[in-house]
């Protein structure tokens, strides 16, 4: 249980920081060889591998919300892996090339997975 309750705290760590857009603070817990991958659709779509490529991507990232956030649903852990529900809302700061416009909200349930190894996150796997 100790364990479990270790990896929450990294896991609310990172989606505060991610809510708040604290780009430093979602990296801090990430284990060096972090992979992030977006999977929608049964296909991956965006594939990350380690610290640098990843922090690239949340600075990118963040320019386009005004605000944004994700809520956890629900939790449950297996060893070395959390499987979360998630709800994320976000409001869209520029206009974007799939057509949606500044200003527009977007609304979405999934699925986040958190693998962990050396008391760090190693994986982190958004399913939409």
């Amino acid at each position: 249980m100790q364990h479990d309750t270790q990896k929450q705290q990294l896991i609310e760590h990172y989606i505060n920081a991610y809510n708040r857009f604290d780009v430093a603070g979602m990296v801090k817990d990430l284990h060096p060889d972090i992979a992030f991958e977006n999977i929608s659709n049964g296909t991956t779509n965006l594939r990350l591998p380690g610290i640098s490529a990843f922090k690239k991507q949340a600075e990118q990232a963040a320019r386009y919300f005004r605000e944004r956030e994700q809520r956890v649903k629900s939790i449950y852990f297996s060893h070395d892996v959390a499987a979360l529900e998630i709800d994320y809302t976000g409001i869209v700061a520029v206009d974007m090339p799939n057509g949606m416009k500044a200003g527009a909200t977007i609304s979405l349930q999934g699925r986040s997975m958190f693998y962990f190894k050396d008391e760090k996150i190693i994986k982190i796997q958004d399913i939409s």
